[in-house]
């Protein structure tokens, strides 16, 4: 189990004491990103059993993790943030899904909110879904509502995507699928990963028996226009990247239209920052890094036609949600007489 930490002694004085005793069957590493506070001082003096991957410099969220777990020997990786609490026996429900089944990648717990504790938390909830225009939504979160847990996600399923805020995953798949994407450095990270993960032929599961509680922002606060440039760049190259060519110009297109549509938003309330934030995005994706996406793109896997995927939504959660009103996961209207699972 890796811990990555950035400036994060708060969190790792709070919650590295409860993920001890509550996971006696995993070996916990803490891997600092070049912190500038006193977390290494800090883990040395008062838990000098615990072992630590020194990054030379801050990586970002992806090839932090990267480069950490190249240093680390397992048959299955944790990637946990600093700001989670686990529970007692939460790692066994998932390690006993991706034993029983090898076509399994990846799967999370659900996640609830730490300080609404009967509430599914933003970042992962009860698992993750992706909309027809590559828009990220949960069981139990669809943008910013928040649904309460009343045992209505107690399952175990398939989903499209599992939070990078509590990930199980299978240390040889993770490889395989080339690990976690460097030049999205945070952000929609895991979505793109476990994207490649079933254009290889892998599963990706919410196990609903495990639960842990998240605190969320702790890095960067939702409303951060750091945050939204992150993604909403990492939300054109994770389209850009994984979309079959037949459904790249219907889909990535209208995916950019919709996002002026989110900048004449903010706009419209002021928000000027978050304006140049989503302009930006958008520059960089195109400018010097477009030549990156495009080897990215050409190097992955062959690419399954989204019909062909779990968790994908082939319709508008933007309009479903903003246009008619529906705010929870089980309101969603597919037409045609098709499902998700509920």
């Amino acid at each position: 189990m890796v811990i990555l930490n950035w400036n994060g002694r708060r969190w790792l004085e709070q919650f590295l004491p409860n993920v001890l005793e509550n996971s006696p069957e995993a070996e916990v590493i803490v891997a600092d990103n070049d912190s500038s506070d006193d977390s290494v001082a800090f883990l040395t003096e008062h838990y000098p059993k615990v072992r630590q991957i020194i990054l030379p410099e801050n990586l970002g969220f992806c090839e932090g993790y990267n480069q950490a777990l190249k240093q680390v020997e397992a048959t299955y990786y944790v990637l946990l943030n600093s700001d989670v609490e686990v529970t007692p026996n939460w790692l066994p429900p998932m390690v006993s899904l991706l034993e029983q089944n090898p076509k399994i990648a990846a799967c999370q717990p659900k996640i609830r909110s730490f300080y609404q504790r009967m509430h599914f938390e933003y970042a992962g909830a009860a698992g993750g879904f992706l909309d027809a225009y590559g828009y990220p939504f949960c069981r139990g979160r669809i943008f910013d509502s928040l649904e309460q847990d009343c045992g209505q996600y107690d399952d175990t399923l398939p989903v499209f995507w599992a939070t990078g805020a509590c990930m199980l995953v299978r240390a040889s798949a993770y490889w395989q699928a080339q690990g976690l994407e460097k030049a999205f450095f945070a952000h929609m990270e895991e979505i793109d990963l476990c994207w490649r993960f079933q254009n290889l032929g892998y599963q990706v599961y919410y196990q609903g028996q495990s639960t842990v509680y998240h605190v969320g922002g702790g890095t960067l606060p939702k409303d951060n226009p750091r945050k939204t440039f992150l993604n909403f760049r990492n939300g054109a190259a994770l389209l850009y990247k994984n979309l079959s060519d037949k459904e790249l110009n219907k889909i990535f297109y209208t995916r950019l239209v919709l996002d002026g549509v989110a900048a004449v938003q903010f706009l419209l309330k002021g928000q000027w920052k978050q304006v140049q934030a989503i302009w930006k995005a958008h520059r960089e994706f195109f400018g010097q890094k477009g030549a990156y996406w495009k080897e990215k793109r050409q190097a992955l896997p062959v690419k399954k036609e989204t019909t062909q995927l779990t968790g994908w939504y082939g319709h508008s959660v933007v309009w479903q949600y903003f246009i008619k009103g529906r705010k929870t996961f089980k309101d969603l209207h597919v037409p045609d007489g098709a499902a998700l699972p509920a």
